[in-house]
Order: C-alpha cells, then sequence, then structure tokens
C-alpha cells in the first residue's frame, strides 16, 4: 500500500498519479486531501462548484456533486479512470481511499512525496467544501 501526502499538490496531477497507480493494481490511500490544491481564479472555482452543486437530474436522482473534501479528490481520480463502472476501472476505484487528515493507522509512516510546483493563483479543496 502506497500512502500520499496531499498538502500542497496540485488536484489534477495527484488524480492522474493515482490513477496510474491503482490501475497497476497498486492500493494507494490519499492523507491530508482538504490540503489539496484547485489552481486558478476563486471565484471562478467557487462559482463553478455552486453551479454543479445546484443542478441535479430528473426528479433529483442525480448526478449529484460531492461537498466534502475526500470526496471531491475521490472524484477528481475517478474521472481519469478508463471506466469506473464496469472492468479494470471499477476494480481499481475500490484501490483507493482519501482521508482528511492523517488516521492514526498511518502515523509515523513516510508518504510518498510528489513535486509540488507553486503557482500564482490557488485555494485548497476545503474552501469549497460545506
Amino acid at each position: 500500500m502506497k500512502f500520499i501526502d496531499g498538502k500542497g499538490l496540485t488536484l489534477g496531477r495527484l488524480a492522474s498519479f493515482v490513477a496510474k497507480e491503482i490501475l497497476k493494481g497498486t492500493e494507494v490511500a490519499v492523507l491530508n486531501s482538504d490540503l489539496v490544491i484547485i489552481t486558478g481564479n476563486k471565484k471562478t472555482i467557487e462559482r463553478e462548484f455552486q453551479e454543479k452543486r445546484s443542478r441535479f437530474g430528473h426528479s433529483q436522482k442525480g448526478p449529484k456533486h460531492p461537498a466534502t473534501s475526500e470526496k471531491i479528490v475521490k472524484r477528481a481520480i475517478r474521472g481519469m479512470l478508463p471506466n469506473h463502472r464496469e472492468g479494470r476501472g471499477k476494480e481499481a476505484f475500490k484501490r483507493v481511499k482519501c482521508y482528511v487528515g492523517i488516521p492514526k493507522q498511518f502515523e509515523g509512516k513516510k508518504p510518498i512525496v510528489l513535486n509540488k510546483e507553486r503557482k500564482i493563483k490557488f485555494s485548497p479543496v476545503k474552501e469549497f467544501t460545506k
């Protein structure tokens, strides 16, 4: 099992790395998913999140968009998989876990460190949760 500390990582780059790893068959845990950053203008990102959450399908059946940090990160990872509803995409998606903060079971273990690129405009995921 691999552990990735999401603090300061860009959402899209993190999601693509995790998707590649779980498609290989490795179990991955993303820690500090509330501190993953989304690059861009904060007002634009916030408006897009609100638009997605306010609309839903016929008779409120869906699709519904997540409102918590770990679910936002997990949905971004799901978007990088080939087919999350069946086949190897569905099997791979079962191998990823996302956590807010660091659970006791992972304390003291060294996580994987990815490249941390600092962008000029960015916001952590936790700013867009309810």
